[in-house]
């Protein structure tokens, strides 16, 4: 019998406020953000590791700050364009880009011409390889907040509201069984739930210890069997 294929569909990245799961881990920098009004030189550094949720963060408070978004790439173009009175949010900014328009950046919030700058990166600003010494010495001063890998609560949270949105049945006890064999990160939650849903698929039926097992044994084929399914 020919075995059925899961259409490898696109997924939709949904960074609304909505959609934002709020726990230990992304607190500290949830309350920095919203209180951006009071940042010093008004600018200020969001880090964290890939899909950590920096990009939603930002998202979020660009909509309600009136945040114009731009890459680190573009940052040149960007201010030469931006709308008076307008604050931006620079992503990836460890990845290069212009010094002087960086630096450009941060006088302009130093100034109030921008009335916030927020920076997002996976590392510190000190080792964002920035050669300029102004620029250098304001990253060294630039206050900064990171973001940290989940707890059980919140990867559940994820985890579920991943599935919900999928309309993904899963078995009772099948988030307990995978959050100790699973990598503990929020990119790595979205990957697991898109190969136990597809591997779901394929098998015409709700995501089970079974299905768990045989998505956790193709993540890491050479770990320790993680246990028998049901």
């Amino acid at each position: 019998m020919t075995q059925q294929l899961a259409l490898d569909l696109p997924n939709r990245v949904d960074f609304s406020a909505d959609s934002f799961i709020l726990g230990a881990a992304n607190r500290e920098a949830t309350t920095a953000l919203e209180r951006w009004r009071d940042w010093p030189a008004g600018a200020f550094a969001l880090i964290g590791p890939p899909g950590s949720g920096k990009s939603h963060l930002a998202s979020i408070w660009a909509r309600r700050s009136g945040a114009r978004v731009t890459s680190i790439d573009e940052l040149g173009a960007a201010l030469d364009q931006i709308e008076p009175g307008a604050a931006l949010v620079v992503e990836d900014t460890e990845h290069g880009g212009s010094d002087t328009a960086l630096f450009h950046a941060f006088n302009r919030a130093a100034k109030g011409e921008l009335p916030a700058l927020l920076m997002t990166a996976r590392v510190p600003p000190a080792q964002w390889g920035a050669g300029l010494p102004d620029l250098v010495s304001r990253l060294r001063a630039l206050p900064q907040v990171a973001l940290h890998e989940p707890d059980d609560a919140l990867l559940t949270q994820l985890i579920r509201k991943q599935l919900n949105d999928r309309h993904a049945p899963i078995k009772p006890g099948v988030i307990e069984y995978l959050l100790p064999r699973m990598e503990r990160s929020v990119a790595a939650a979205r990957t697991l739930v898109d190969l136990l849903d597809k591997r779901a698929l394929v098998k015409q039926s709700p995501i089970t210890r079974v299905v768990a097992r045989e998505v956790l044994a193709e993540l890491n084929p050479d770990s320790p069997d993680p246990g028998d399914g049901e």
